[in-house]
């Protein structure tokens, strides 16, 4: 028998060298690199089952009419309606976010349609997994829980149990005996997923794994993990705040740009069917700087308050400070404003918040960006009845912005009175907008629609 040579791999990236490194040479990462022993010859239990032949595409069975909805309306959006037999998902959060709490739920949601689910804990005993569905108000008589950290035990136990989905809490916890490493290295992980994915396609199991994410923000473990699952959603949310999102950032079986709000309370996460209102609940009357821009989350229309303040500084270096947006273009838009609208903010300290912490990823709320910063610059409030949305660019132009009458209908809907969006977007509504709008096609326009009264005082313009 041949001896078995170890080596060193990094947990980051995967990088492999015969000796051991403080710095990993390929992704840069620091003190990364652990001792990995590969498995004995035949060590991997793999299963060796004959391939199934070919079929032609005609021929082959579609998922559409096999979804499992959860019965949890914001997390089926994001799932891409439900349950899909044989899929593979990837949970992945901040530590305390609510990830157990979701999966658990989401277990008794499954469980109560009769559909046989088993929960496999490797961090909390049953005991501290029961007391916590006893406390969610979990009860199905189809959710079997198991407290195991064994791979090959898991895998015999859906052998035996059948079960329509398997959730792994957490996969950092799994470990395989094939492998020498230890639990949540990156062997046992990549080991661990893909032999979970070999029995959710082979038995048609929908396994959901439950993953940690690092300070860097990425998922604990192997960035190849999210290649190999069929659907990765982050679980966000600040714990200052009770609500939390869910967002898919990869999905085979649906749309990759869902969101699902969610309220945090004393018996469990509790979906919000209304987001725009959750997020808006608080907003202050006629507060300068204050604007609410129409963003679009997939194919869900929500409205965000945007608060901005400007305020003379006395470093040498005024101060940008962007919460929820993307930093570059706030730097950009305030730019933009400089130039094109002769609006002097070298003296003056600019902040910029997302009230509620969610974040804005899309061009569309450039326009009240400008809005909320020329409002604080003027110390002069926007009527609180009117929404805002556009592309601004760097020539000051007006942009169209893609589902204009969707973001009107939301606006309308929650007794907004005027919206300021672009030309072109008013310009290619198929019908009458539902309120009042105005269309512009320059910052200018901008400036002079948002010029106070005169007189001064703090009139809302």
């Amino acid at each position: 028998m041949g001896l078995r040579h170890s080596h060193f791999e990094c947990q980051q990236c995967g990088y492999q060298t015969p000796r051991w490194l403080g710095r990993c040479p390929d992704c840069g990462t620091w003190g990364s690199l652990t001792e990995a022993v590969p498995p004995p010859p035949g060590g991997s239990e793999r299963a060796q089952s004959a391939a199934p032949p070919p079929v032609p595409l005609c021929q082959a069975p579609g998922i559409a009419h096999r979804l499992a909805p959860t019965g949890i309306g914001e997390l089926d959006r994001v799932l891409g309606g439900g349950l899909v037999p044989g899929g593979v998902i990837l949970i992945g959060g901040d530590p305390g976010i609510g990830k157990s709490t979701l999966v658990l739920q989401a277990a008794g949601a499954l469980g109560r349609r009769q559909l046989r689910v088993l929960y496999v804990s490797g961090e909390e005993s049953l005991a501290q997994v029961a007391e916590r569905g006893r406390r969610l108000g979990v009860s199905a008589p189809d959710l079997y829980l198991a407290a195991e950290t064994s791979l090959e035990a898991v895998v015999e136990q859906i052998g035996s149990l059948k079960p329509a989905a398997v959730i792994v809490d957490s996969i950092q916890t799994v470990w395989s005996r094939s492998l020498e490493s230890a639990a949540g290295s990156l062997s046992q992980v990549r080991e661990v997923a893909g032999r979970l994915t070999e029995v959710a396609k082979r038995d048609e199991v929908g396994v959901w794994l439950v993953g940690h994410v690092t300070k860097e923000g990425s998922l604990a473990g192997p960035r190849a993990l999210e290649h190999l699952v069929d659907t990765v959603i982050y679980f966000e949310g600040d714990r200052q705040h009770s609500h939390r999102i869910l967002r898919a950032t990869k999905n085979r079986f649906g749309p990759t740009d869902e969101i699902g709000v969610f309220e945090m309370r004393a018996d469990g996460l509790a979906p919000v069917d209304n987001p725009s209102a959750l997020f808006l609940a608080e907003r202050p009357p006629h507060a300068t700087g204050c604007i609410v821009v129409a963003t679009l989350e997939g194919t869900r229309p929500i409205l965000l308050e945007l608060q901005a303040l400007v305020t003379p500084t006395g470093a040498a270096v005024p101060r940008r400070v962007a919460n929820g947006l993307d930093f570059q273009r706030v730097a950009m838009l305030l730019a933009v404003l400089e130039k094109r609208l002769d609006v002097r903010l070298a003296t003056a300290d600019v902040f910029l918040n997302v009230v509620g912490g969610l974040e804005i990823r899309e061009p569309a709320a450039d326009l009240g960006v400008l809005a909320a910063v020329l409002s604080s610059a003027r110390n002069a409030p926007v009527d609180p009845h009117w929404g805002f949305f556009g592309e601004v660019g760097l020539g000051g132009e007006v942009r169209g912005v893609p589902h204009a009458e969707r973001r009107l209908h939301e606006l309308a809907r929650l007794g907004f009175t005027r919206a300021v969006l672009p030309r072109a977007s008013l310009e290619a509504l198929p019908g009458d907008p539902p309120l009042e709008t105005a269309g512009l096609n320059h910052v200018g326009a901008l400036a002079e629609l948002l010029r106070p009264a005169r007189g001064g005082g703090r009139k809302p313009v």
